[in-house]
């Protein structure tokens, strides 16, 4: 695996551990608290922006996760921003990403792998 592409996917693993964060919270207080809503919106922007990086670098994604959504959801979030839709946020967090972390397990074990190699 390129480093580059290592890079990228231990990125998004911290990311969706920060999502598991805010998860866990529970709905109720992410649909309550701006900061909460603001800290998902940062970490599904970086996902996207992550995930185009991987597509340019030709890493083609595990079933369940597709590149091109999550960096439509990053363009959604930065320029449509006032029209986001926290029930749809909160859908994206809660299901869509955690699913990405388990499909994504394997990479990301390459990933730790390749850096491990590299030291």
């Amino acid at each position: 695996m390129e480093l580059k592409a290592a890079k990228e996917l231990l990125h998004i693993q911290t990311w969706l551990t920060r999502v598991d964060e805010i998860v866990r919270r529970g709905k109720g207080p992410y649909l309550a608290d701006e900061l909460l809503q603001e800290a998902g919106d940062s970490l599904m922007m970086k996902l996207g922006e992550a995930a185009n990086r991987l597509s340019r670098l030709g890493l083609l994604a595990p079933e369940g996760v597709e590149w091109a959504l999550a960096v439509a959801n990053r363009n959604f979030i930065i320029h449509q921003y006032d029209e986001i839709n926290r029930e749809l946020t909160w859908l994206t967090l809660s299901v869509d990403l955690p699913a990405w972390k388990v499909s994504l397990q394997g990479l990301f074990d390459t990933a730790d792998a390749t850096l491990d190699a590299g030291d």
